[in-house]
């Protein structure tokens, strides 16, 4: 019996872990193993093939599951909450705006808003006029602006929302695993990386002030619920078929990083 069919687990999260590669999973595994009453490491598939997470990433997404619902009740229903269920606590313990009919990318993207709004409000303006002028609003100088402008670039997707996401994913990573995540060498990355990077850092160590407090497991599902969404826009954004960086505009005529016509690529 396959594992996906063994461990029942909620679709949104599957289909995101199971188009995942070995590199996407293993903050995910990092996150789970740091709680001590975890089973992951103990699992018979773990212990067959990781580091090649993604030969058993049901498992993975099953303890996640797992980590957002009490243990007795666990037991009772024979596996953790639905996933959606474990978003919209996380999106309630960070103070976002969600309602418990939204669904699973309404909260993601909720969540992500409140991180990024807080994480703006602590820069200086020196640092909100760099990152308007990464969203094409370099003129733009009123004071108060670059909250409303930068969750509006959120909002429109593609490469730039993508980007976002993965700065407070990279930044949680190395709160909490002392690492960040693979960034590649996409220069423009590394530039918002640079600006984001303090208040980004700022906004999640008083978050997990306060995780701290409440208990262990938030310890764990906040950075796997904030992993996954980054996961979900990155496998949304379009890829340049010469150098597989992240585009994430269909209407992209030339990789900036490689320089490669995606139009004459595709045949266009």
């Amino acid at each position: 019996m396959s594992l996906i069919t063994t461990f029942n687990t909620n679709a949104e999260l599957l289909s995101v872990l199971s188009k995942a590669s070995n590199e996407d999973l293993e903050p995910l595994v990092g996150y789970i193993a740091k709680k001590l009453s975890e089973d992951l490491t103990c699992h018979a598939a773990y212990k067959q093939y990781a580091p090649d997470h993604q030969k058993y990433y049901a498992v993975i997404a099953k303890e996640i599951r797992n980590m957002g619902g009490n243990s007795f009740a666990n037991i009772w229903r024979k596996e953790g909450p639905n996933y959606q269920e474990i978003v919209y606590d996380v999106a309630k313990k960070l103070n976002a705006d969600v309602y418990k009919a939204d669904s699973v990318i309404e909260m993601e993207d909720a969540i992500l808003e409140k991180l990024l709004s807080e994480a703006i409000g602590h820069m200086s303006e020196e640092e909100q006029l760099a990152l308007l002028k990464e969203i094409d609003h370099g003129d733009v100088a009123l004071k108060g602006s670059a909250t409303t402008l930068a969750i509006a670039a959120f909002r429109a997707g593609g490469f730039k929302s993508y980007q976002l996401t993965l700065i407070i994913a990279n930044q949680i990573a190395r709160v909490i695993l002392g690492r960040g995540l693979m960034l590649g060498t996409n220069a423009a990355l590394m530039r918002w990386a640079s600006i984001l990077s303090g208040p980004v850092g700022w906004v999640i160590g008083g978050a997990w002030t306060a995780v701290d407090v409440a208990g262990p497991a938030y310890s764990v599902t906040i950075p796997c619920v904030i992993h996954v969404a980054m996961l979900r826009k990155k496998q949304s954004t379009i890829v340049c078929s010469n150098c597989n960086t992240q585009l994430g505009d269909e209407k992209i005529k030339f990789c900036p990083e490689c320089g490669t016509n995606q139009q004459q690529k595709s045949g266009q």
